[in-house]
């Protein structure tokens, strides 16, 4: 399912137009990235957690030479399913 796809069950389930889905859409996510850019998590009972993680500096190789090189430390995104989300899933 893309984004246009989850747009129209939004709108489909919500009994919304697809533009005010879209708008409710592009919200939520607009809230969660904001969220974990501020370092917060964010937590939705039921569904699962957003976070950060902290990726540590690394040495890693180039595939094709084999030559080492550095791979800097990041924060990544990150999403932890929660447990009535597994329930469904499975």
């Amino acid at each position: 399912m893309n984004k246009a796809e989850f747009v129209d069950a939004v709108a489909a389930k919500a009994d919304l137009s697809k533009t005010e889905a879209a708008t409710a859409v592009d919200a939520v996510l607009d809230s969660v990235a904001d969220a974990l850019k501020s370092g917060e998590q964010v937590t939705l009972v039921g569904f699962g957690t957003f976070l950060v993680r902290h990726r540590e500096a690394r040495t890693g190789r180039n595939p094709r030479t084999g030559e080492p090189l550095a791979i800097a430390a990041s924060n990544v995104p990150s999403f932890k399913a929660g447990k009535a989300l597994k329930e469904t899933v499975n």
